[in-house]
């Protein structure tokens, strides 16, 4: 379907693809949300200057 402008505004499918997508998108962020863990990155950058002072800093230039 599209608008005055002929740009695409809704596309039509059938409810069973429909119910199909749906499978697979709740498949898809219940994977993504057991593999993401902030634990992973911790220690990972060594900072040379407290950030707050560095903000700061950037701030007043």
């Amino acid at each position: 379907m599209t608008d005055e402008a002929m740009r695409p505004v809704a596309v039509l499918i059938d409810y069973q693809d429909w119910q199909q997508i749906e499978k697979i998108l709740e498949a898809h962020q219940s994977q993504q949300k057991q593999e993401f863990n902030l634990n992973q990155y911790a220690g990972v950058i060594q900072l040379t200057q407290d950030p707050l002072e560095y903000q700061q800093q950037i701030r007043d230039e």
